[in-house]
């Protein structure tokens, strides 16, 4: 997600495909880094964060974060699982104690996740896009809590954890995150 105009996202999509760095993936409907892109999303992550301590910055920022992570995985599994079994999503009372749930987590991770978006701007769009899907999981939209590539509270999680280690240039086998 970005605060850009749509026009200037796309102009710059085009222009990464030209250079081999994106591909449009038609039956997903989304764009791909390429192994050119990967490599130089490095040198520009780099320029991004041109005279920041990233691992600095957002250090106190990041233990509390990797702390609601844990709860979150675990969250997520409540809401996939249940009594080992799918989730079929027919008890809508149990349904409903995990969304509560998710709202506490969100509550808790909204000052934590705004904060490093105070710190590094890029980071700023992800507490306003979790509230915004957990608004979303809250009126019913069941696919908007752990849905595979659609916008859902869990993708919107993940981008921010991946944006998080790669800002940071955390090893993420080390710590121990998946």
């Amino acid at each position: 997600m970005t605060t850009q105009p749509k026009s200037e996202v796309e102009a710059q999509l085009g222009s990464f495909a030209e250079s081999s760095q994106v591909q449009f993936r038609e039956n997903r409907g989304l764009w791909q880094l390429t192994p050119d892109g990967r490599a130089a999303h490095t040198d520009l992550l780099a320029a991004d964060l041109a005279g920041i301590e990233a691992a600095q910055v957002l250090g106190a920022h990041y233990e509390p974060f990797v702390e609601i992570n844990v709860g979150f995985k675990e969250l997520c599994s409540e809401w996939q699982l249940r009594e080992g079994a799918p989730n079929d999503h027919s008890d809508a009372e149990y349904d409903a104690g995990v969304v509560a749930r998710l709202a506490e987590l969100n509550a808790a991770a909204q000052p934590v996740v705004a904060a490093m978006g105070v710190e590094i701007d890029r980071l700023s769009p992800y507490a306003p896009r979790l509230e915004a899907t957990l608004t979303r999981v809250q009126a019913g939209e069941n696919s908007m809590f752990t849905g595979v590539m659609c916008g859902s509270f869990h993708d919107v999680w993940m981008e921010l954890h991946e944006d998080l280690i790669l800002t940071q240039g955390i090893d993420r086998a080390a710590e121990g995150s998946f």
